[in-house]
């Protein structure tokens, strides 16, 4: 079985390179002939642990290619998996479905009898019959299959989810197109994953409310938070209590300074328009959206207060760059929003990020970059984590308060022990933890 791969972003590339280790011949498609060339030379566009040796086998196994050939790759395909972007759409927050509906038209004109196409893009519930009636209307005489089959992979853990996954969602209404995806995931149905096979609706609807709902648990965990803040309470220790319960479950329970990324954000608005567009309101999901949003301008609003009441001229030193951990993705990360927020009080913003900073650059006009975290603590006034790399983990507090001007430390990810910081002469400050006594 050979598959067309149309996209080679995160989603598209590393399925397109993990089904190529199934077995399978994969010809990944882009239209960026620079990143197609990349690849072929075996350079990663993306910062993913493991993918560029499951790329580099794969290549010279044969099993494995990469194009601008977008009709020659199509043609030789019994699956083809529309794997494009799908961005918020600016001013209704809608998905931007014009990369899915562009590539269905390309598609239409060279697939072949019996072709499976695959919508792999996260799209709002009604896209895949909307694709489907394009290639209806640009091939009348077609005979394909269409189906759904979206995607849940964490980034920074994207080859384990894909070969290890909790499930498979298909949307699949002919036997056709059923048959093409258990076959291709048949490895993992060895491994007693559970497919679950549905209609194009449901499959298309279950990744929206799976990323809002686990949106809904970072949201809420945060705003118990502010609450332990408050009354002296251990948010890490309210975490694990409730967590144990199998019904909620300790994942997706950590308090921090906002979620960002390229899913949960884009997802929860599409699918609070898609509930405002049906006349179904969703409540819950647009309260998390505003809820998100204000907890990255606290996060600055902390900053501020350490800093004193004259914050011109300060600095600052900002530990993670990247939404979360072992990822180079900046997309609605948290300090986009706080470095910014810093910047337009005056404050100088000094940064490391192990992977991101190439991201983050163009994006952070006016930030000092650091190659050493230790060096992000030098003449600073404030020390705040952002990001919870495991390199910061175990920088040693003595060596950070004898470079720092400022005694002030706020952990935005609890990943320090309190009085490890504060034995050093430092004040200590983190998310959802009792205020540092004297």
């Amino acid at each position: 079985m050979r598959i067309a791969m149309i996209g080679t972003g995160y989603v598209g590339l590393v399925s397109g390179v993990c089904f190529s280790e199934f077995g399978f011949d994969v010809t990944c498609v882009d239209i960026d002939a620079d990143k197609i060339a990349r690849l072929n030379n075996k350079e990663i566009p993306i910062y993913e642990p493991g993918l560029d040796a499951l790329v580099e086998r794969n290549l010279e196994a044969g099993r494995l290619g990469f194009t601008t050939d977008l009709d020659g790759a199509v043609a030789a395909a019994n699956v083809v998996f529309i794997a494009v972007g799908t961005p918020s759409r600016r001013g209704d927050g809608e998905a931007d479905l014009t990369y899915v509906f562009d590539a269905a038209r390309q598609v239409a004109r060279v697939l072949t009898p019996g072709t499976v196409v695959v919508i792999k893009s996260t799209v709002v519930v009604g896209t895949c019959r909307k694709v489907a009636q394009i290639i209806r209307e640009e091939r009348p005489d077609a005979e394909f299959s269409i189906a759904s089959n979206p995607e849940f992979l964490r980034e920074g853990s994207a080859i384990e989810d894909f070969m290890r996954p909790d499930r498979v969602v298909v949307g699949a209404e002919d036997a056709r197109a059923e048959e093409a995806l258990r076959r291709l995931y048949r490895p993992l149905y060895l491994r007693e994953t559970p497919i679950l096979v549905s209609t194009l609706e449901n499959a298309e609807l279950t990744k929206y409310a799976a990323n809002a709902f686990l949106a809904l648990k970072i949201t809420f965990i945060n705003e118990i938070a502010n609450l332990c803040e408050r009354v002296g309470a251990d948010v890490q220790k309210v975490a694990s209590g409730i967590g144990l319960d199998n019904r909620i479950g300790g994942k997706f329970l950590h308090a921090g300074p906002g979620f960002g990324g390229s899913c949960f954000p884009k997802d929860t608005s599409a699918l609070a328009a898609t509930g405002a567009r049906h006349g179904a309101p969703l409540r819950l999901v647009e309260t998390t959206i505003e809820v998100n949003e204000a907890r990255k301008r606290d996060m600055a609003t902390r900053i501020l207060a350490a800093l004193g009441p004259e914050t011109a001229g300060k600095r600052v030193g900002i530990l993670g760059i990247a939404f979360k951990p072992n990822t180079d993705d900046v997309r609605d990360a948290p300090s986009l929003v706080i470095v910014p927020a810093l910047q337009a009080a005056g404050v100088e913003v000094i940064a490391h990020d192990p992977e991101a900073r190439e991201q983050a650059e163009p994006l952070l006009p006016g930030v000092v970059w650091c190659e050493n975290p230790y060096d992000v603590a030098n003449d600073v006034d404030v020390l705040a984590v952002v990001t919870e790399w495991n390199l910061y983990r175990g920088l040693a507090p003595e060596e950070l308060a004898t470079r720092m001007r400022g005694r002030s430390v706020i952990d935005m990810r609890n990943i320090w022990a309190a009085p490890d910081v504060e034995a050093a002469g430092l004040r200590y400050q983190g998310i959802g933890k009792p205020a540092a006594k004297g």
